[in-house]
């Protein structure tokens, strides 16, 4: 059994996941755009494709899937996703299976208001937002929402051209000067991170864990610790199924202890920068996938590791010749 991992980057601990559970059974085979991805030379076998928005991407994808006899594939960055899943069939007659969510799933994870509608239809507690300078103004003088707030993409990740704003003027100059800009409500509470497994077999959440973050650096988490909350559990376990989300996915909550609320602020249906930790406590998603792509669902198991378990994330550098590089 092999897999593919695309846009693997600076990843290069999923890479290492995946070789360990594969073991001999298996080979990894990472790609990215760059020779300088450091992730991919941890692979069994590398390859340079061009960017995601290449017109002959998908179909250099698709050869490296046949030439290596791929049995899933999988991205670890947003903006792919959605052009995994649009191609799903393509994989599928391949016999490739491409591990991701629906096209509709990730379109509606990427954009972040589109996310905002689908929870406020689910009665999902979540930051209020806005799209306009004019509906939030509004908000603004009915009492509902004030300053301090978030400003950022509509789409967008790695807390990319985010901004904490705390005045109309500088709010009026980000809209002059961006386009598709979103405003989100500032919110109150500690932040959590939550690596999710669904069964891409049974459609039932297997795997939940639950991490407090202690230290955000470029949309990721740098320092964490493991905690539980089994009412959460009952709650993303009833999300995640109803929408209908398959494989990996990664949320962001905020509790608000106050007020006892969790509030979940995004999803994204890949790896998530964290996922590490949870690997690091037991909490297996290669080895779900590899049951998974073998055909054998995975007992329900959510909440299975220690808590007070610490992730420390830190610098690591790989040194190359130029001879060296792909």
């Amino acid at each position: 059994m092999n897999i593919l991992i695309l846009s693997a980057g600076t990843r290069n601990k999923v890479v290492q996941a995946f070789k360990k559970e594969l073991g001999a059974n298996g080979r990894v085979i990472a790609t990215d755009c760059s020779n300088i991805g450091p992730a991919i030379y941890d692979a069994d076998a590398q390859y340079i494709v061009p960017r995601i928005d290449a017109p002959d991407y998908i179909d250099v994808i698709l050869d490296i899937c046949k030439k290596e006899q791929i049995s899933g594939v999988f991205s670890l960055i947003d903006p792919e996703l959605s052009l995994i899943a649009k191609n799903a069939d393509r994989f599928n007659e391949i016999g490739v299976t491409p591990l991701v969510s629906t096209y509709e799933l990730c379109e509606v994870s990427l954009d972040k208001y589109r996310m905002y509608e689908m929870l406020q239809k689910l009665g999902i507690p979540t930051a209020k937002c806005y799209t306009t300078l004019e509906s939030f103004k509004a908000a603004r003088e009915n009492g509902e929402i004030d300053f301090p707030v978030f400003v950022k993409p509509q789409e967008g990740s790695a807390s990319i051209n985010i901004n904490s704003v705390k005045s109309e003027i500088m709010l009026n100059a980000l809209f002059n000067d961006y386009e598709d800009l979103m405003i989100q409500e500032f919110m109150q509470g500690q932040e959590y991170g939550a690596d999710v497994y669904v069964d891409l077999i049974s459609g039932k959440c297997t795997s939940i864990f639950l991490k407090k973050k202690i230290k955000m650096r470029a949309g990721e988490t740098d320092k964490s610790v493991s905690v539980k909350d089994e009412r959460l559990f009952k709650q993303i376990v009833e999300f995640a199924e109803k929408v209908g989300y398959r494989g990996m996915i990664d949320i962001d909550l905020f509790h608000d202890e106050e007020k006892d609320v969790w509030y979940l602020s995004e999803v994204n249906p890949r790896f998530g920068g964290g996922y590490p930790h949870a690997y690091a406590c037991g909490v297996n998603f290669p080895k779900a996938i590899i049951n998974n792509l073998a055909g054998n669902e995975n007992p329900v198991n959510i909440g299975d590791y220690k808590e007070g378990i610490y992730m420390m994330k830190y610098n690591e550098i790989m040194v190359m010749s130029e001879d060296e590089l792909k």
